[in-house]
């Protein structure tokens, strides 16, 4: 590596850092980190759940930028009443990747996989308790057009389902599957994301269903192959004879 060429990755350390928002919800963690990505140039590194409801969402970025995230998420996450604890690290060690979460994106390059509910707006509602979470996603599917595309579980008997639509189907799905959970047991938070950036989109959970292997195009090819003209060689053995006398 040449002199030029380290310090800029030196100087590119020096700028970097990471910023992490700890709250005891999925969908506020999913809010959380859609204001966050949108808030600043920042990439979504993804979120860890650790137990007890407790989900972590963490970002890479600029120190900056980092900072700018990490500010609007926690604004987020207050909303919410979700909030447990923030951390901004600047100048992280690269071995600190070893405890990060690896997001769903490697995987789905390594294996072409795609999902066909991208780019349709997200509904997460959470219950505590898992019959509420299938009332209420029974009630969802019924209401409106939309698709369970999965659901997560967070310990402390928080589950979510998740529907993908579009906006209006998704937001008259969540208030039918509010009060069904409320109905059934205990409804604990919601969330809608009318326009989930890519970054975030590789992240959720999603049922083996709806995810397709990419195929390869198949294009129309025209091969020609040049005939062989056929030729009659001649006789080695008559001209060895006849070279010997």
């Amino acid at each position: 590596m040449t002199t030029a060429r380290r310090a800029r990755k030196d100087l590119d350390l020096r700028e970097m850092a990471l910023g992490m928002i700890s709250v005891s919800s999925f969908p506020a963690i999913i809010g959380t980190a859609d204001m966050m990505l949108k808030s600043a140039a920042v990439t979504f590194v993804g979120y860890e759940k650790i137990g007890s409801g407790h989900c972590t969402a963490i970002v890479r970025g600029r120190i900056t930028d980092v900072r700018l995230a990490v500010q609007a998420g926690v604004e987020t996450a207050e909303q919410f009443g979700q909030l447990i604890s923030t951390s901004v690290i600047p100048r992280p060690f690269p071995n600190l990747d070893a405890v990060l979460p690896i997001n769903s994106r490697l995987s789905q390059y390594a294996n072409g996989e795609y999902s066909r509910l991208n780019n349709q707006a997200i509904g997460l509602l959470e219950t505590r308790g898992f019959p509420a979470m299938v009332g209420a996603a029974d009630a969802m599917l019924k209401s409106a057009e939309v698709h369970l595309a999965a659901y997560e579980t967070i310990g402390a008997g928080l589950c979510t389902a998740i529907v993908r639509g579009s906006v209006a189907d998704v937001a008259v799905a969540i208030e039918a599957g509010m009060y069904e959970a409320e109905r059934i047991g205990e409804f604990h938070t919601l969330m809608i994301i009318p326009r989930p950036l890519d970054d975030l989109e590789e992240t959720l959970p999603v049922a083996s269903c709806w995810i397709e292997q990419a195929k390869p195009v198949m294009l129309p090819l025209t091969i020609r192959e040049k005939e062989r003209e056929l030729m009659q060689l001649p006789d080695l053995e008559k001209l060895s004879k006849e070279d010997r006398t």
